[in-house]
């Protein structure tokens, strides 16, 4: 692989493009300042205004979300994995049918692999720009957001309509639902029984872990994250792994399947048959099946990166409660 070809495969943080209008809740109070990101795959957007920086899927899609302070992303549930690491800033992720069943604050590092089928919520509770990345199960991520009743009442009212078609109208814009489109129907009372409420207790332990955990964990071999052998034991339908300098891979090694690389902190050197090039935090490296890669910090001080591999498992429920 050349390195003008490879080069098309990083995304780097810098040219990341964001989309103001991605989501039902983009003219809400509270919601209407959020930034969204799609970086590998369709994602879940819900607007045609949303770019793909690389389109191919390796079996699970990568995106980031950026929030001034207090601004929060609304009530949703997924169907598939979503797993959210700080970048940058200070999190508040909340859970329940009213947001309010339980909460946990993340910092700069730390990773939340939220269970599926629980509504959920995160604002920005730092006093700064925040930006948080995020992976997504499944090729098709985009079949998989359902939304509290209260998000698609209050949309409607400040003018942004929800097909049944999932797609996006805005009748301050002037327009309206196509001939034929219904508006998404609201989940029923009895539909919303379906919806577990967990406590904090039962979610955090085996959900949340803490980098600075990690960064202990990866002293000498990559720390295993996510997966059915890993601090957070799940089978999403990729792995991830945490990187740092005491863990580095020595050599140049290859990798059946897909593999994503997201520098965390420091400066990394990655290396392939054919060419170099630097990684920086907020990077995004979508590495092909079979290319022989390597990875080592540029420079001295502190080093992390979060390391997503796919893997045959569905993408399917997570939640083990």
């Amino acid at each position: 692989m050349t390195p003008l070809d490879m080069e098309s495969r990083i995304v780097r943080y810098g040219d990341l493009l964001p989309c103001r209008t991605a989501f039902i809740d983009a003219h809400t109070p509270g919601s209407d300042q959020k930034e969204n990101f799609t970086i590998i795959g369709g994602g879940v957007s819900e607007s045609a205004d949303q770019h793909v920086h690389i389109t191919d899927t390796p079996g699970f899609n990568i995106g980031a979300a950026g929030q001034p302070p207090k601004c929060r992303n609304s009530l949703h549930s997924h169907r598939t994995a979503e797993v959210f690491f700080v970048l940058k800033g200070r999190w508040r992720f909340f859970w329940g049918r009213w947001g309010d069943a339980g909460e946990v604050v993340l910092e700069e590092g730390d990773i939340f692999n939220i269970p599926t089928g629980i509504f959920r919520g995160f604002e920005n509770i730092g006093t700064d720009y925040g930006m948080i990345m995020a992976i997504l199960g499944g090729d098709d991520a985009g079949g998989g957001v359902i939304w509290a009743p209260q998000v698609i009442e209050d949309a409607q009212a400040h003018g942004l309509v929800l097909g049944e078609n999932g797609t996006l109208y805005d009748t301050k814009a002037g327009q309206s639902l196509p001939d034929g489109v219904k508006p998404m129907p609201v989940l029923t009372d009895e539909e919303l029984k379906a919806f577990p409420e967990p406590t904090p207790a039962e979610v955090v332990p085996g959900y949340v872990a803490r980098y600075w955990d990690l960064m202990a964990l990866a002293d000498g071999a990559p720390a295993k994250v996510i997966g059915p052998e890993a601090k957070l034991k799940d089978k999403p339908g990729f792995e991830v792994d945490f990187i740092t300098r005491c863990s580095v891979p020595g050599d140049s090694y290859t990798v059946d399947g897909h593999e994503v690389l997201m520098p965390m902190r420091g400066h990394w050197r990655l290396t392939w048959e054919g060419g170099t090039t630097a990684l920086n935090p907020g990077d995004t490296v979508a590495v092909p099946p079979g290319l022989a890669h390597g990875v080592t910090p540029a420079m001295t001080g502190e080093a992390s990166m979060y390391r997503v591999r796919s893997t045959d498992d569905p993408a399917g429920a997570t939640w083990r409660g």
